[in-house]
């Protein structure tokens, strides 16, 4: 695919988000229901609605296209190119009235993770990538940080409950010991921060294909690396890391060592 064909479905998905996103802030911090899918998650209207909302536009606009949603499924399932969609990353922050949830778009190619969008409505910061057409903060460029030393490092993660449930305290604890400053501003933003400078490495021990799809082009493009658990640059594994290569190198060496 061409350059200005990539730019083009980046912009669709940019406009999708955005304006998706903003739909979500007429629930936000509002009495809204929370109701309970099949694996005791949260879901709301807002969920809903702005997945319904995206899928209607990407159906217009590209008929020929995959959806992949977390909240309505899977259509057209054998096209080339998918959109893959989480209207809400973060729905228990989001029910809470904690602005740091987004709205998430990943596009794939021949199942290959290409375009990614995380958008933050509550504090209106959005980040966007492309393979091939870098990576972009509030329109302007992005970069990781160049940190090489866990000693020197800001460590993110989302909660501990999920990495205890998943078998890793112990090597997360490694890591907790050996970083400069730890902090839950979990989800998808804290992988927004790790692509902007602003922190060094996310740990995501339980991931969906959308929540890792928009991830691993923004980390690349942002000179940097999305990896699952074994070191492989994949969005499907149901887990996995960001960070620049030099930090990854010691991450993946804590978790194969055990901690």
């Amino acid at each position: 695919m061409d350059y200005n064909r990539k730019e083009e479905l980046l912009q669709f998905a940019i406009y999708l988000a955005r304006t998706a996103g903003k739909k979500t802030l007429a629930h936000f911090r509002k009495d809204i229901d929370v109701d309970r899918k099949g694996d005791d998650s949260p879901v709301t209207a807002a969920d809903r609605e702005a997945e319904k909302w995206m899928r209607e536009r990407i159906i217009e606009k590209y008929p020929e296209h995959g959806i992949v949603g977390e909240e309505y499924g899977t259509e057209g399932g054998q096209k080339s190119i998918k959109w893959i969609l989480d209207p809400i990353d973060g729905t228990l922050s989001f029910i809470h009235g904690i602005p740091l949830y987004t709205t998430l778009i990943g596009i794939t190619i021949d199942d290959e993770p290409e375009m990614g969008v995380i958008y933050a409505p509550a504090t209106d910061e959005l980040c966007e990538a492309g393979i091939g057409l870098g990576a972009r903060y509030n329109g302007q460029d992005c970069h990781m940080s160049g940190t090489a030393l866990l000693r020197k490092a800001t460590l993110l993660s989302t909660d501990m409950t999920t990495i205890i449930s998943q078998g890793l305290e112990k090597p997360f604890r490694t890591l907790l010991d050996e970083c400069r400053i730890h902090r839950t501003w979990g989800d998808a933003y804290g992988h927004m921060m790790v692509a902007t400078g602003r922190a060094d490495i996310m740990f995501d021990p339980l991931l969906n294909i959308w929540d890792a799809a928009p991830l691993l082009p923004i980390m690349q493009e942002a000179g940097g690396v999305f990896l699952d658990f074994s070191g492989h640059a994949v969005i499907d594994s149901g887990h996995g890391f960001s960070s620049n290569e030099k930090l990854a190198e010691i991450v993946l060496s804590v978790l194969e060592s055990g901690g």
